[in-house]
C-alpha cells in the first residue's frame, strides 16, 4: 500500500490518543519505518501489523479500527487531500456511489502502482443499492463499511450497510446491501 494509508493511520491515532501512544504502537508492530512518505510504495504488511497492534492496544476487534480508519480516511484523509477527487463523484451520496466503479481509475493516476479493489454496482434503486467490493487484498472488508459511514457524513445522508453475499474465490468478492437517507 501507499504510504498515504499509513501516514493517514499515524494521523488518526495522533489526533485520537496522542504521540505517545502512536511511538508505542510503532514501537509494538515492530515497524522500522521512522516517517512514512505519501506516494511510496510499502508491503501491505506495515498497514496489517499497524491495524493489529492498534487493535491490540484499545482492546477492540480489527474491523473496528478499519471500521473506524475508512471513515477517517473520508472525513479527514479524502477530505483534506483529495476533496476535489470526492467532490468531482458527485453532488450527493447516490451520484457518488453510482460514480465509484470509475472512481479508482483517477487514483491510479496519482500512483500508478496502486493495486486498487474495485466496485460495481447492481440492483440500484431510489435510496439503495448493492455494492460489490472486489479486492485482491484480504481482510479489509470493514475498512469499505467505514468508508460508506465516512462518505455518508461527507454528504450529509444517514447510510446504513448491510452484509448480503461473501462469493468465495481467490479474492475477496462481497456484497454490501448500502440504504440511505438524506437528513
Amino acid at each position: 500500500m501507499y504510504g498515504i494509508v499509513n501516514k493517514s493511520i499515524e494521523e488518526l491515532v495522533l489526533a485520537n490518543y496522542g504521540q505517545e501512544k502512536w511511538e508505542d504502537i510503532k514501537s509494538k508492530s515492530n515497524i522500522n519505518i521512522e516517517y512514512f512518505i505519501s506516494s511510496e510504495s510499502y508491503d501491505d504488511d506495515v498497514t496489517y501489523q499497524l491495524a493489529g497492534t492498534i487493535a491490540k492496544e484499545l482492546n477492540v476487534s480489527v474491523d473496528d479500527v478499519l471500521r473506524l480508519f475508512g471513515e477517517w480516511w473520508i472525513l479527514h484523509t479524502g477530505k483534506n487531500h483529495y476533496g476535489y477527487m470526492l467532490e468531482s463523484g458527485g453532488d450527493n451520496f447516490r451520484t457518488f456511489m453510482l460514480n465509484l466503479p470509475s472512481f479508482h481509475n483517477r487514483v491510479m493516476m496519482m500512483y500508478p502502482k496502486l493495486t486498487p479493489p474495485e466496485f460495481k454496482v447492481t440492483n440500484v434503486e431510489d435510496r439503495s443499492l448493492h455494492l460489490h467490493y472486489f479486492s485482491k487484498r484480504k481482510g479489509l472488508t470493514a475498512f469499505v463499511y467505514g468508508l460508506m459511514t465516512g462518505l455518508g457524513k461527507f454528504f450529509n445522508t444517514n447510510v446504513t450497510t448491510q452484509h448480503l453475499e461473501s462469493i468465495q474465490g481467490e479474492n475477496t468478492h462481497e456484497i454490501i446491501k448500502v440504504v440511505w437517507k438524506i437528513q
